[in-house]
């Protein structure tokens, strides 16, 4: 039975370049996802979340594996984060960000086998977060870059993004901030850790100079 690796058969999505943005259609795919707000360092239903997360998506990877003969790399963590004020993210005010973490599920993984997932974590982990879901998103054009480093060290990183790049291209926000957790920090340094930054645009005519209207 050949695994699937969505990093490689996604690689668009999962392979930006280091150092710049680049521009990506990213299709509607259904995930996993718990919701909260805080600071994730402290936060403790952000500890939570990633438990509940990993748990399910392990038990439908095996459901899927057992029920249909598919088997698969279980996708990496990823998180969508907003704050009232988009700065809280360059000056790090951790206790203002909201986020939904989330991992992907491949479109074969039914609801069904989601249930009966949450079923099976729950004699594990208790009673589930009332926010648990499994539900589409897609995110349409957005720009993508991989960092490495540690987290704190985004900040110059979207700074640029919202200050130069997007205004430079005649783009708007059009989605939180969305990260990719390539690394396993527990197991990582954290000058070595490697996250891909997406950030959701849409073309603004207002915004555009008179030479990139033409």
């Amino acid at each position: 039975m050949k695994k699937i690796d969505f990093k490689k058969t996604l690689k668009p999505l999962y392979n930006p370049p280091a150092g710049e943005f680049a521009s990506v259609e990213v299709p509607q795919m259904q995930f996993v996802k718990v919701d909260g707000d805080g600071d994730p360092n402290t936060a403790p239903t952000y500890r939570s979340a990633v438990e509940w997360l990993y748990g399910v998506s392990y038990a439908t990877k095996f459901a899927a594996k057992a029920a249909l003969g598919k088997d698969y790399v279980v996708p990496p963590l990823e998180g969508l984060w907003w704050a009232d004020d988009p700065k809280s993210f360059i000056t790090r005010a951790k206790d203002q960000w909201r986020w939904t973490m989330m991992i992907m599920a491949p479109d074969f993984v039914t609801r069904d086998m989601f249930e009966n997932a949450v079923a099976k974590t729950s004699g594990k982990l208790g009673q589930p977060p009332q926010s648990l879901r499994l539900e589409p998103y897609g995110e349409g054009l957005s720009l993508q870059t991989l960092h490495v480093g540690s987290y704190d060290d985004e900040a110059p990183v979207l700074a640029r993004l919202h200050g130069e790049v997007m205004p430079s291209k005649g783009m708007a926000f059009n989605g939180p901030h969305h990260e990719i957790y390539l690394s396993d920090p527990r197991r990582t340094e954290p000058a070595r850790l490697k996250t891909i930054l997406r950030q959701p645009v849409s073309i603004e005519p207002a915004l555009l100079t008179p030479a990139l209207r033409a």
